[in-house]
C-alpha cells in the first residue's frame, strides 16, 4: 500500500502521495496541491524540496556519505582515476577494461579546440579574470560546434558531452595562459587528463615540459572529489537552464556562471584568504574568539557545510592529498598549513564548533593544495568548474532523457503592492 501524507489548511485535509527513494528521506509530492488547495509552499533555498528524481549522486549529510551512483566517493579517489569517474557518472557503471580504454581515446581525441577560438580570446582583456573568459568561451562554443546542439538528438548529445568533457582542460589552460600572457599550449594526445592539463598550464615552448606523477594524481584526485555533488546551485542552474531546451553549451556556461559564485566555487579562495589573514598559529585564539562572538560577524571559512553535518568525506581524502602534494614539492614548513592544522584541531576538540557542525569541509585543503601546485587564487574556481562540467552534464542529459521532465517555473510569495491605479505624471 502506497504512503500518503496529510495536509490540513484551514478545516480541509488534502491526502498527498508519498514517493520512496532508494535511500534517503521520503518526498510528499505535492504536484498537485495548488490545484487542489490554491496555495503555494514556501521554502526559500530549496532545503527541503526535491526538485528533480535523480539516480546519480547520493549524499547523506547527517552521515557524511557521498557516494556516485552507488560508490563511495573514498572508493573511487582511491583506486580509480578521473576518466573512470566520468564513465560511471555519464553511463551509470564502471566500465570494463574495453569500454574504459575506448572512452579514454574518444575524450584524447576531442581535446583540441576550433582554432579560430584561439583569435576569440584576444578580444578578452589582457587582465580578465579566468572565471570570465570560461563563461564567454564555454557559451560561445555553440557557435564553434553548430553540429552537435540538436538536443533531440542522442548521437548529438553524446558527441556533445564528449567535447566538452574533452575541450574543458584546453579552454581552461588557455584562459589560464591568456591571463598571464604566455603562448596557448596544444593538448598532447598521449598523456593522462591531469597530466595533459599541468602540461598546457605549465609548459613553455623554449624547453621541455616533465610531469610530475604525485602532482598529476593528486589533481586527478581532486577532480574525482569535485565531480558531482548532487543538486547544488550551479547543477540546479544547468538543469533548469536545460529544461527550456537550451543547447548545452550554454547550459553548461551558465552552470560556469553560478560556480563563480563566492558562496559555491570561491570557497576554497575564501579559506585560503582567511588562513592567510590569521598568519601564524599564535593568532588563532585571538581569531576564535572572534569567530565566537556574534557582534564580531567573524566567518569561520572552510568549516561546515549546506549538507554535511558531519566530516566532509572529501575533506578526509584531501587532507591526505595536501600533505602527499606538500611533501613532494619538499614544503616541510608552510605557515598556511600550520595554521590549517591547528584550527582543524581546535575545531573537532571544541565543543563550540562541535555543537555547531563546523567540520572541515573540502574548501579548506584544496586552496592550500592548488596553491602549493602553482595555480594563482584566480584558477581556483576554474579548476572547480573543469571538474564538474562531468556533472552537470550528467545531470543535463538525465534531465532531457526524463519524460516527466518540464520547464522550471518555480513560483513565489508575493508581498509587494497589490493593484493601484495609474496617476498622470502631472499628478504625481
Amino acid at each position: 500500500m502506497s504512503k500518503t501524507a496529510t495536509i490540513t489548511i484551514g478545516n480541509k485535509t488534502y491526502d498527498m502521495p508519498m514517493r520512496e527513494g532508494t535511500v534517503g528521506p521520503d518526498v510528499v509530492d505535492i504536484a498537485k496541491l495548488y490545484n487542489q488547495a490554491n496555495v503555494f509552499t514556501y521554502d526559500p533555498g530549496f532545503m527541503s524540496t526535491a526538485s528533480c528524481e535523480s539516480k546519480i549522486t547520493y549524499i547523506d549529510g547527517d552521515a557524511g556519505i557521498l557516494q556516485y551512483r552507488g560508490y563511495p566517493i573514498e572508493q573511487l579517489a582511491d583506486h580509480g582515476d578521473f576518466l573512470e569517474t566520468c564513465y560511471l557518472l555519464l553511463y551509470g557503471e564502471l566500465p570494463t577494461a574495453t569500454q574504459k580504454s575506448d572512452f579514454d581515446y574518444r575524450v584524447s581525441r576531442h581535446t583540441m579546440v576550433h582554432e579560430q577560438m584561439s583569435r576569440f580570446f584576444s578580444g578578452f582583456r589582457r587582465d580578465a579574470h579566468p572565471m570570465a573568459i570560461m563563461c564567454g568561451t564555454v557559451g560561445a562554443m555553440a557557435a564553434f560546434y553548430p553540429d552537435s546542439a540538436d538536443i533531440s538528438d542522442p548521437h548529438q548529445r553524446m558527441i556533445a558531452s564528449m567535447r566538452m568533457i574533452a575541450k574543458m582542460p584546453t579552454i581552461a589552460a588557455m584562459a589560464y595562459k591568456y591571463s598571464v600572457g604566455q603562448p596557448f599550449v596544444f593538448p598532447k594526445n598521449d598523456l593522462d587528463y591531469a597530466s595533459n592539463f599541468l602540461r598546457m598550464s605549465y609548459a613553455v615552448p623554449c624547453e621541455e615540459y616533465r610531469v610530475n606523477p604525485i602532482i598529476s594524481r593528486a589533481l586527478d584526485k581532486i577532480f574525482i572529489l569535485h565531480a558531482d555533488h548532487e543538486q547544488n546551485a550551479s547543477t540546479s542552474t544547468v538543469r533548469l537552464a536545460g529544461s527550456s531546451g537550451a543547447n548545452p553549451f550554454a547550459c553548461i556556461a551558465a552552470g560556469i556562471a553560478c560556480l563563480w559564485g563566492p558562496a559555491h566555487g570561491g570557497a576554497n579562495e575564501a579559506a585560503l584568504a582567511m588562513l592567510a589573514e590569521i598568519g601564524t598559529v599564535d593568532k588563532i585564539p585571538e581569531f576564535v574568539s572572534r569567530v565566537k562572538d556574534k557582534h564580531e560577524h567573524t566567518r569561520l571559512m572552510g568549516f561546515g557545510h549546506r549538507v554535511y553535518k558531519n566530516y566532509d568525506p572529501r575533506a578526509k581524502i584531501m587532507q591526505k592529498t595536501c600533505h602527499e602534494v606538500l611533501s613532494e614539492l619538499g614544503i616541510k614548513d608552510d605557515p598556511l598549513l600550520d595554521v590549517a592544522m591547528e584550527l582543524e584541531r581546535i575545531a573537532l576538540s571544541d565543543d563550540y564548533f562541535i555543537e555547531r557542525k563546523l567540520y572541515p569541509n573540502v574548501d579548506f585543503y584544496s586552496g592550500i593544495t592548488l596553491k602549493a601546485m602553482g595555480f594563482p587564487v584566480s584558477m581556483f574556481t576554474v579548476l572547480f568548474a573543469v571538474a564538474r562540467t562531468v556533472g552537470w552534464i550528467a545531470q543535463w542529459k538525465e534531465m532531457i532523457e526524463d519524460p516527466s521532465s518540464k520547464i522550471g517555473r518555480p513560483r513565489q510569495l508575493f508581498t509587494g503592492s497589490p493593484r493601484r491605479e495609474y496617476t498622470p505624471i502631472g499628478k504625481r
